[in-house]
Order: structure tokens, then C-alpha cells, then sequence
């Protein structure tokens, strides 16, 4: 769904007229704002299917830091790979990265250990630290959820589900009106909710094994 019809889904909502763009109006134009505020509380809600993607890392000798780019502010690592060395690269702490950097004497080597590394780089990316130092070129895959997809023009599409982001913008700006014609704010709310519970419920049946408890 795009953006353009986001908003005119709420809008018919409210019983309000649709417009041909979303800044036709100052109210479509603050719809819109509303619709990004529910498509960030939405998609930080769960991992989605549809917002995994894999970045790819080609290493080069004695550099151990990379930008993953594309990755924003609100990404989240699932898991990473080292293609080349056909090994999982597992997360570490920074106190134990500076152990193994200023305390010892820093390896160099096909890397199996990542870390964040403080602040973002020029785009506004996340950045990590691997460990060993790369000796050479590995790929790696960086499995990740990316979020931050701003929705701007009025042809952008959503990629998670619509009617959770749908009712919790109308919950948003039902809010802000003060008067909703015979629904509370606090029912749009719980509309909101369930729509999300069974969106993130459908989403989690195609990952089962993430939800699984296994004891050892």
C-alpha cells in the first residue's frame, strides 16, 4: 500500500475528504506524520519477514571496522557469517574487544567475533569491530532487520503489514482531534493492538524456530 492510500484510509476513517497528495492539506499533511509515527512503533514491534535483508562485508587486510550500510539507526543484527571461513561470527562486548586489543597482542586472522562500535559513521550507520583483525579478503553476511524507511513521496509502499499501521495512525490523530464520533481513543488503541498481535502472530509462523525454547 502506498503512502498516498495510507493516508486516505485514515482519512475515510475519520470521515474526513481524500486527497490526490499528502501535503494537499495541513490535516492530510499531519496524517501523514501520524502514519510515519505508526509505521516506527509497528515495525519496531517485531522482526519482520519483510524488513530482513542480508548485507555483505568484503574484508580488507588490518582494517577491522566496516560500516553496515543501510542500516540506519534502528536495525538490529539476527546473524552474522564468515562465507569465506564457513564459521559463525558471534558477538562480544566491547570491554572484552579492548582486552584482546589493548591488553594483548591483537591477532590477525580470519575474524569469528563482532562488536558495535561507538557512535554512527558519515551516512548515519552502525558500524562494527571484528576480531581477529582480517589478514585478508573474507566475505562476510550480515543477516539484519532494517527499519528505518521513511515514507516521503506519495508512491512509497509499506513493507509490513497496513492495518496495524492504519489503526494506530487513526488512533494517533483521534487523539489529537479530541472527538471521534462514538469510538474512544482508548478502543482505536486496542483496534490498533489487535490488528499488531495477529499481524506479529501470521509473521511469527513463518520463523517457528526462533520462538522455540530448546533446553539443553
Amino acid at each position: 500500500m502506498t503512502y498516498l492510500n495510507l493516508v486516505n484510509a485514515v482519512l475515510r476513517r475519520l470521515r474526513e475528504n481524500t486527497v490526490a497528495t499528502v501535503s494537499e492539506t495541513d490535516y492530510s499533511t499531519m496524517i501523514g506524520d501520524f502514519v510515519n509515527d505508526a509505521r516506527v512503533l509497528v515495525a519496531a514491534a517485531h522482526e519482520w519477514t519483510e524488513l530482513r535483508s542480508r548485507i555483505t562485508i568484503n574484508t580488507a587486510a588490518d582494517d577491522d571496522t566496516y560500516s553496515l550500510t543501510g542500516y540506519g539507526h534502528d536495525g538490529e543484527i539476527l546473524n552474522v557469517w564468515n562465507d569465506t571461513s564457513d564459521w559463525e561470527v558471534l558477538y562480544q562486548t566491547n570491554e572484552w574487544f579492548d582486552k584482546q586489543n589493548l591488553l594483548n597482542t591483537a591477532l590477525s586472522q580470519s575474524p569469528n567475533k563482532y562488536t558495535f562500535v561507538d557512535g554512527l559513521d558519515g551516512n548515519g550507520d552502525v558500524q562494527i569491530q571484528l576480531y581477529p583483525i582480517p589478514d585478508g579478503v573474507y566475505t562476510l553476511y550480515v543477516d539484519s532487520v532494517i527499519r528505518d524507511n521513511v515514507l516521503s513521496s506519495d508512491s512509497d509502499t509499506l513493507a509490513i503489514p497496513e492495518n496495524p499501521v492504519i489503526h494506530l495512525a487513526l488512533a494517533l490523530a483521534a487523539r489529537e482531534r479530541g472527538e471521534t464520533g462514538g469510538t474512544s481513543t482508548q478502543e482505536y488503541f486496542e483496534i490498533a493492538n489487535n490488528f499488531l498481535s495477529d499481524a506479529i502472530a501470521i509473521d511469527v509462523s513463518r520463523h517457528p524456530e526462533e520462538f522455540i525454547w530448546y533446553t539443553p
